[in-house]
């Protein structure tokens, strides 16, 4: 009986740590224009008229690399990530809690309430993941802000948990339903590591 209790215990804790987080580490560094793949260049040329703040990273998430263009345009900052081959993987702006639905935003805190007691958001993004759709038509979509059903909210959140303060990246679904969650690490790197 003790040892079943015990193997309860152990299956309970593995089972609860993979639904909740993943493992995963996030490296993004500032690279030159002439190392970005041409062909992700060459599908936002269109799209890069009027931005400000122009800026080119690549990001290395364990074994995936990808790149990523940073801008403002008008008032919303954009982040648009590509494969290693330069295409499409999704399309992400900053937004505030207001620019939420109301019912989402509820379904949201009641989420955020029930896991992290006491949280504070630090950044919420609208994300368009590219999904079978032609990428031309997601940025569309994107750049004119259009709330679809398949679009994520991706929130940085400072929580406390068991260890003390952490960050958090969490995201749901258009619904408010929650996707996945990825604590970040803090070491000494210029931007914010998940884990």
């Amino acid at each position: 009986m003790k040892c079943n209790c015990r193997l309860l215990v152990f299956c309970g804790l593995v089972l609860g740590t993979t639904a909740f987080g993943q493992t995963k580490q996030e490296r993004e560094y500032r690279i030159a224009k002439e190392e970005f793949p041409e062909m992700a260049i060459s599908s936002m040329d269109t799209h890069l008229n009027d931005v400000k703040r122009l800026r080119f990273y690549k990001e290395i998430d364990g074994k995936k690399a990808s790149y990523e263009i940073k801008f403002k345009k008008g008032k919303l900052h954009y982040s648009v990530e590509f494969d290693t081959q330069g295409g499409l993987e999704d399309v992400e702006f900053v937004i505030k809690p207001n620019d939420i639905p109301d019912d989402v935003f509820a379904k949201i805190k009641t989420y955020l309430n029930q896991i992290h007691g006491k949280h504070r958001l630090k950044k919420i993004q609208q994300q368009y993941v590219l999904d079978g759709e032609a990428p031309e038509a997601l940025l569309k979509k994107a750049f004119q802000n259009l709330l679809t059903p398949a679009i994520n909210y991706e929130i940085i959140v400072a929580a406390k948990d068991r260890t003390g303060y952490g960050k958090y990246e969490i995201t749901f679904t258009a619904k408010g339903e929650h996707l996945s969650t990825r604590k970040s690490v803090n070491p000494n790197y210029d931007h914010v590591l998940y884990e």
